[in-house]
């Protein structure tokens, strides 16, 4: 709830007015001044509906202006941009109307009327880089919109109740533990705060059952809550020490917050003891998030040397003196930066409405290099929304909670579990031999350039599947015994989506005849039509695959002619072959040509009955049965005679 970083994090100081008019305006600025924006708010609002005087104007402006003020730290966005509208049309003389006007708009998700009123007030103040940065969000808010990111973000409804509940985290290295803040009618006390109109704020916490369920939540047990607000709390690793956020409240005093510590003893916890940071007391601090190494105390203050609004600095809990440190403006801006979740010793979260987001607070993930610099990154939508998103934490993998009050006109936060579906690349097909029969028990392997190496063996009916990795190039081998080793190569595709690729090896069987599809010659001749070659390419890359085998390359005529005549065709155009792939690199005495003519007809596979039905598997198409046929069917029967083949001669080439 934005309201309660105000309340429970954050001091603001405000004094728009003097010499008040009225009793009921000072009165509505004392409150706004003590940080009671909702009691501001309502006083605020009679006001102005008693301001109906032509000379009263300007001081409805300045009313108007001030209401919008109230409803943009209660976080109602709606109810601020039309306080804010009301205050321009009244000619309210501060020009940082338009810059809040802008920001509440893109707040609703309104970017076209935001960005003109970021215009109106860059008329003002040209160079003003919130306005900027307001402007390029908007503009990127909608491109986001157009392509969101994979994460599932779904209403955490166990965890919430009827009024705000956020801030969620974990207990330690526990994930088994999940506690939070919350302004439920369950929290202690029974004085509702002046600031949000709700209870104070509690910490409360939930963990999971036997079988792993989330069990409804229960307060923390100890001394921890108290009337005042509690909330934004992070823990040491080893879980027995909390980093709490309280509120400071003194009568007719500013409302301001502290950091302190509890400790853990069996199930309760103590009384918190203040974190003393600097001698600094007029300064805010709040948000504690303990470092990954449990050495370090991320935290957010509006302390002097920062570079505007709320920052995130840094203290060591191992060293205390001169080691608080400012994060730097590759992380801060002139807005608010809030919420730190340290994961990793580099990799940190954090809420920011001054870099440029899709409205109100948005959670960024920054990620330090080796030179030291942060990159910083927007979690886009719908991580984000035009709302407050904030105060993640982390479970296992890309996994966990946050919280937001986005679809919530009261402006009260909820919590919401996130996840990043793991991407499924497959690759998946079938080992068969030439013959497009199965090859059971074939040992298919892929190695990939990123380091991967899987094997797998075939099932019965030649099929395998593996798991791959995005944009990984792959070379898979596949072979079995009694069949040459296949090798086929490909990259995988980069996107983020779910992909199954197809893939088949049809391994040549050692003992038997090969077909060399697509194998063309001019008639009545032995040279190599050009569309032959791509064919043999793959022949030359089998025996690269295979390096210790040597083939016999065979050509085949139809029925047609003499026997002598076909037999010195066949030779001449198996030579052709031979010396063909000898071009292309592959050694002479790893290849026989033998030429056959019409003595060897073809007998019919099952993959040449499912080509041509008319035959049946175990026909042998000699002369005799093709004279048989009909005139249509004698010609398919000679053409699939016509053939070049090739036959496992050695698979010892070269071994001794």
């Amino acid at each position: 709830m934005r309201q309660l970083y105000y309340i429970i994090i954050f001091l603001f100081f405000a004094s728009l007015f003097t010499g008040c008019k009225t009793p009921k305006l000072s009165e509505a600025n004392e409150k706004y001044e003590r940080g009671e924006y909702f009691n501001a708010a309502n006083t605020y609002r009679k006001v102005y509906n008693k301001l109906t005087k032509r000379e009263e104007r300007k001081l409805r402006g300045e009313v108007a202006f001030q209401m919008g003020e109230c409803y943009r730290r209660l976080n109602m966005s709606a109810r601020a941009s039309a306080a804010y509208q009301n205050a321009v049309r009244y000619e309210y003389a501060d020009s940082m109307v338009y810059f809040y006007l802008g920001r509440q708009l893109q707040n609703e998700g309104k970017y076209i009327p935001a960005i003109k009123a970021y215009n109106d007030f860059l008329e003002r103040l040209p160079d003003d880089k919130r306005a900027k940065e307001g402007i390029r969000g908007c503009e990127l808010a909608v491109k986001w919109k157009k392509n969101p990111t994979r994460y599932v973000v779904k209403n955490a409804k166990l965890f919430n109740s009827r009024r705000s509940d956020f801030a969620p985290m974990f207990h330690g290295d526990n994930n088994n533990e999940l506690f939070f803040s919350s302004t439920t009618e369950k929290a202690m006390g029974t004085n509702k705060s002046e600031i949000t109109g709700t209870k104070k704020s509690d910490i409360f916490f939930s963990k999971k059952n036997e079988r792993g369920e989330w069990q409804r939540p229960e307060p923390i047990e100890g001394e921890v809550n108290t009337e005042l607000d509690e909330g934004i709390i992070s823990f040491t690793p080893d879980g027995n020490t909390m980093y709490i956020t309280k509120a400071r409240r003194e009568l007719n005093a500013n409302t301001s917050v502290e950091i302190y510590t509890s400790q853990r003893s069996d199930a309760k916890w103590s009384a918190p003891v203040k974190y003393e940071i600097t001698a600094d007391t007029l300064s805010a601090y709040g948000h504690p998030a303990i470092s990954a190494d449990g050495k370090s105390l991320y935290f957010s203050s509006d302390m002097p040397g920062g570079f505007g609004g709320k920052d995130i600095w840094r203290i060591s809990l191992t060293e205390r003196a001169g080691s608080l440190e400012n994060m730097g403006e590759q992380i801060n801006t002139a807005g608010d930066e809030m919420f730190p979740y340290c994961r990793t010793d580099n990799v940190i979260y954090f809420a920011s409405d001054g870099h440029a987001g899709v409205g109100g607070l948005d959670i960024f993930k920054a990620t330090q290099g080796e030179s030291g610099h942060w990159n910083v990154e927007n979690m886009g939508i719908p991580m984000n929304s035009p709302g407050d998103d904030f105060g993640i934490t982390f479970d296992k993998g890309e996994f966990g909670y946050f919280s937001s009050n986005r679809n919530d006109a009261r402006g009260y936060d909820h919590i919401y579990s996130f996840d990043l579906p793991e991407i499924k690349v497959t690759i998946s097909g079938s080992v068969l031999d030439k013959d497009e029969e199965p090859v059971a028990n074939a040992i298919i392997r892929i190695v990939g350039n990123d380091g991967s190496n899987q094997k797998e063996i075939a099932r019965k009916d030649g099929t395998f599947k593996f798991k791959l990795d995005r944009g990984v190039k792959y070379v898979m081998l596949a072979g079995a015994r009694g069949y040459l080793n296949a090798k086929q190569e490909f990259v995988s595709d980069i996107a983020e989506e779910d992909a199954d690729y197809g893939i088949d090896f049809i391994l040549a069987a050692i003992h038997k005849p090969q077909v060399v599809e697509n194998i063309f010659y001019d008639f009545d001749k032995a040279t190599l039509r050009p569309e032959s070659k791509a064919s043999l390419d793959t022949i030359a890359q089998m025996l690269r695959d295979n390096p210790n085998v040597a083939i016999e390359m065979a050509s085949h005529t139809d029925r047609i002619g003499s026997n002598e005549y076909n037999n010195s065709l066949s030779q001449r155009r198996a030579k052709s072959v031979v010396d063909y792939l000898v071009s292309i690199g592959v050694k002479p005495d790893r290849l026989q040509p033998q030429g056959y003519g019409k003595t060897r007809p073809k007998k019919v596979t099952k993959r040449i009955a499912r080509l041509f039905p008319q035959f049946k598997e175990e026909d042998v198409l000699d002369e005799e049965f093709i004279l048989k046929l009909s005139p249509e069917d004698q010609e398919a029967a000679d053409q699939i005679n016509r053939r070049t083949e090739f036959q496992v001669l050695s698979i010892t080439y070269d071994m001794y």
